[in-house]
């Protein structure tokens, strides 16, 4: 296999820009070269024109959406930036005892850690009132494992004790090393694919939407597109949380800010 020339790395750079919104610096040139190799070794190919020919044919849509699934980063772990949940937590016992569902929206939740956190959460604060979430993202492959809810036990260290006992089950036999969600939360976290780049299928009106850690991958125009679409699916007095290393600065004004990288809804 030939090395990707900084020509055809243009060419990945747009192909991932069109299809979700993200830019790619020329520093993950190794990036690119590892995880389409493989994909050129799957169709015989030597070189990465070939490749990109085949995704640009539109001839096998199941093999741009697996460049997709490769080419999007997926890093992710339990309850990451912890003080978002604990931010979470103040707001869901103002919310207790309504007879509304309190929803939440797992914007680009990866492999569903992130969305399993809010779960455990609102499981544990909310007692009678209902509640529900949807994790998204446009990788089919990672929703797919965040549907089983089966993940290293390593993965664990982030989680609370009393939520790891309460809400995860630790396997044994083939399963030893790895946790399974318990499934009183697994029937109320519900997953789909979702192209945060493209105009939202319906998903309803939410309490809260988490968009973390995503738009260091975008550029401003992108930014300002996709938090426009998602702020339409906020409530009045809604809360919207970014990374900690991200801002809505310069992005959008319909938001006001109520803590560090969480802002809300005006009523």
């Amino acid at each position: 296999m030939r090395a990707i020339s900084s020509a055809e790395l243009a060419k990945f750079q747009q192909f991932i820009f069109d299809s979700a919104g993200i830019t790619l610096s020329a520093s993950k040139k190794e990036l690119v070269m590892g995880r389409l190799g493989k994909r050129l070794g799957a169709h015989g190919m030597d070189n990465f024109s070939d490749y990109f020919r085949l995704l640009a044919s539109g001839e096998d849509p199941a093999e741009v959406q697996i460049a997709v699934d490769l080419l999007t980063t997926n890093e992710t772990y339990f309850f990451r930036e912890s003080k978002h949940f604990d931010f979470l937590r103040e707001k869901l016992v103002e919310a207790r005892g309504r007879s509304q569902s309190y929803r939440v929206w797992s914007a680009a939740s990866s492999s569903g850690e992130e969305a399993y956190s809010i779960a455990m959460v609102l499981s544990d604060t909310l007692a009678a009132t209902p509640w529900e979430v949807l994790g998204s993202d446009i990788s089919t492959k990672v929703l797919t494992g965040a549907s089983r809810a089966l993940y290293p036990m390593e993965r664990a260290r982030q989680i609370p004790a009393p939520y790891l006992r309460r809400f995860c089950l630790k396997g044994q036999g083939d399963y030893e090393g790895k946790l399974l969600i318990a499934r009183e939360l697994r029937n109320r976290v519900s997953f789909r694919q979702v192209n945060l780049n493209e105009a939202l299928p319906h998903v309803g009106q939410f309490d809260f939407v988490f968009l973390r850690n995503v738009m260091i991958y975008f550029n401003d125009e992108t930014k300002r597109q996709v938090v426009g679409r998602l702020i339409s699916t906020l409530k009045p007095g809604a809360y919207f949380c970014v990374g900690h290393s991200e801002s809505l600065n310069g992005i959008s004004q319909e938001l006001e800010q109520v803590a560090p990288s969480v802002y809300r809804k005006p009523v």
